[in-house]
């Protein structure tokens, strides 16, 4: 029996499937809160200065093939928080993290970057100004680095740069934990914060102030591709959903619907799917992956971090 399209796919429970049935018998523990921190906005939207936060990567000609369609490619991860001009426009791509490539091609950047939405929004004087950098935040499976030293390092650069909220933007499943995170610290720090996104289940797992969800394949959190009217709409729901909401763990759906392939909810990391050989090549690219990250996280960390090249 398929999944009900208007039952958002829990990712916690297909991701651990999908793992256990690779051979991996350790299943992943998400980060989980009781207190949740809020702060209110301190300025009417017209007024404020928004930044976006995301887990998208600067491009690396050296890391392999990171364009549109791209297979996951784990050498192109960054490990460092980051900040970088909105002018020009940053060049940051999703192939270094678990999108779904079956349904979504990441051929249109205004769907996992909401940069040419707010800055139709600053035009239109929807909001005030939009903060001079993007800031990269990485999605990392140690909650405790998150925690402990990106966040901080986040929030520093939020403070430097006079930002009022943040609009946090994941893709994959463990990038709706990392600024879910984010959100939570910046709160904290007093920057009122959304997030939009596509994994409902972990997003209020984790518990943060506020989440906008679009029930749409990972990779989309922004909106539908070639589309910048759901894209506009997406970022309006979640520019609307940080100034009404009024206590924290506030959701909001988008009435928005996907246009692609009704069965999408059934393809991603669908353990049962799968042929023993494909289960087996699975677990061969897993294991080479990591060994492409344990060698990428090395290089970075002999060479000049995203976030110091950008201070």
């Amino acid at each position: 029996m398929g999944l009900d399209k208007n039952t958002p796919l829990g990712y916690m429970q297909r991701t651990r499937e999908y793992y256990l049935g690779l051979g991996y018998d350790n299943p992943y523990q998400w980060a989980n809160f009781t207190d949740v921190p809020f702060v209110p906005p301190v300025k009417p939207l017209a007024k404020m200065r928004v930044a976006i936060v995301t887990t998208a990567a600067p491009y690396q000609p050296d890391r392999g093939d990171q364009g549109p369609g791209a297979a996951y490619n784990a050498s192109a991860k960054f490990f460092s928080v980051y900040q970088l001009p909105i002018d020009p426009v940053p060049d940051l791509r999703i192939s270094h993290i678990a999108i779904d490539r079956t349904h979504t091609t990441a051929e249109d950047s205004g769907t996992y970057l909401p940069l040419a939405a707010l800055k139709r929004a600053e035009k239109s004087g929807i909001i005030g100004s939009i903060a001079p950098h993007i800031y990269g935040f990485p999605t990392n499976r140690s909650q405790r680095t998150n925690i402990d030293r990106d966040a901080p390092q986040l929030v520093r650069m939020l403070h430097a740069d006079k930002v009022d909220a943040i609009i946090a933007v994941p893709n994959c499943p463990v990038c709706h934990q990392s600024v879910s995170i984010a959100a939570r610290a910046a709160e904290e720090a007093g920057i009122a914060s959304v997030i939009m996104g596509c994994a409902l289940d972990i997003v209020e797992y984790v518990g943060v102030p506020r989440f906008y969800f679009s029930d749409f394949p990972l990779g989309n959190s922004c909106g539908r591709p070639h589309d910048p009217a759901s894209q506009d709409a997406t970022l309006k729901g979640a520019l609307d959903l940080l100034i009404q909401a009024d206590t924290p763990r506030t959701s909001w759906h988008s009435p928005l619907g996907w246009r692609g392939k009704k069965n999408w909810k059934e393809d991603y990391s669908n353990i049962a799917k799968l042929s023993a050989a494909e289960i087996a090549k699975r677990r061969a690219d897993f294991d080479n992956a990591k060994e492409d990250v344990k060698a990428s996280r090395q290089q970075s960390a002999q060479t000049k971090r995203p976030d110091k090249a950008a201070r």
